[in-house]
């Protein structure tokens, strides 16, 4: 079924206002769910209400928490969540680091306590729509064995850099595990199997199969020991910059609550060679793309091109939904 946007939106703010969000953050959340939806993120996005759902019912997610500054070190800020709803955390935060940046050419924003983001590449088109460069990335619940390792102990830590660009800004979004979770979950709702094998079964053997690997959360990590190594590199700097909990910490509370960010924004119009830049990312996107394809029909993208694709495209013909999950929001709010 497809879904439009302002329908999605509407019924996403009715809900959020029926659990006790001000009318302001129901407005804000219920904003980025549809932008993710939109963008063809339906995991991080409409597919992910009835858990944050039940987050907020568990007491899990504060409806009235705010994020605060806690410490200050000139472009450098660190921010406590609270364990308030992660969009709103997160806008507040990479908004914070934008202005740092237009401040003293670079700003940053360490975020503790806090819950999850939903889709992390937001932030990233946020922070390129106010002109900027962004670097940001969280820390989650074990849900990856480290290379050679049995059990789940790092995370999939989500990794985003944006660049802003006049015909179309560049936002890389991913997670460090060659697919992030919700998407796994999305290949489960469709009943189909993964394209590549995504993680192990317990069988100790890599699976394309979604079901297998989400019975027991073992992610493949990207570039196999590589990806082990970045994971645990990214865990690292967002605990030690927000002074906030590690996978560890996250790990023994049996929920993905008070994880840890980092907002990094850099502000481009402090270079005196600024006017070059739109030449020299269009040079380098035109490289990549005149590619010649292994297969026909086929053609290579810059990152964040196909998003203003499938987003335009959804904008047009309504948001793919399952009906299942649909249902689901809708018993929500009755």
């Amino acid at each position: 079924m497809r879904i439009p946007s302002e329908q999605m939106q509407d019924v996403l703010y009715k809900l959020f206002i029926k659990y006790k969000f001000t009318e302001e953050k129901a407005k804000s959340m219920a904003k980025v769910y549809t932008e993710n939806s939109l963008a063809g993120v339906n995991s991080h996005g409409i597919n992910r209400v009835p858990l944050f759902i039940n987050y907020v019912e568990n007491g899990l997610v504060k409806v009235d928490a705010e994020a605060e500054k806690v410490e200050t070190f000139g472009s450098i800020e660190r921010w406590d969540g609270n364990l308030g709803p992660g969009i709103i955390n997160a806008t507040k935060c990479t908004n914070r680091a934008i202005e740092l940046a237009k401040l003293h050419g670079m700003g940053m924003v360490a975020l503790r306590n806090t819950n999850h983001w939903m889709r992390g590449g937001a932030y990233g088109w946020q922070a390129a729509d106010a002109g900027c460069i962004s670097i940001l990335f969280t820390n989650t619940q074990p849900n990856m064995p480290p290379w050679g390792g049995k059990d789940s102990r790092i995370g999939n830590n989500p990794f985003i850099v944006s660049i802003p660009r006049e015909g179309g800004h560049i936002v890389l979004d991913m997670a460090i595990s060659q697919f992030a979770f919700g998407k796994i979950n999305d290949y489960k709702l469709r009943g189909e199997k993964l394209p590549y094998p995504g993680g192990w079964d317990d069988n100790n053997e890599l699976s394309n199969d979604p079901e297998k690997i989400l019975s027991n959360e073992r992610g493949l990590p990207i570039g196999y020991w590589k990806g082990s190594a970045l994971s645990m590199i990214l865990d690292m700097l967002a605990t030690l910059l927000s002074a906030g909990d590690s996978t560890y910490k996250i790990s023994l509370k049996g929920y993905e609550t008070g994880v840890s960010q980092v907002y990094l924004c850099i502000y481009p119009e402090i270079f005196n060679d600024r006017n070059l830049w739109e030449k020299l990312l269009n040079e380098i996107i035109d490289y990549t793309h005149n590619v010649e394809p292994m297969h026909p029909g086929d053609k290579t993208y810059y990152p964040g091109e196909r998003t203003l694709q499938t987003r335009a495209k959804n904008l047009k013909e309504g948001i793919p939904v399952s009906e299942e999950v649909w249902q689901k929001v809708m018993e929500l709010l009755a």
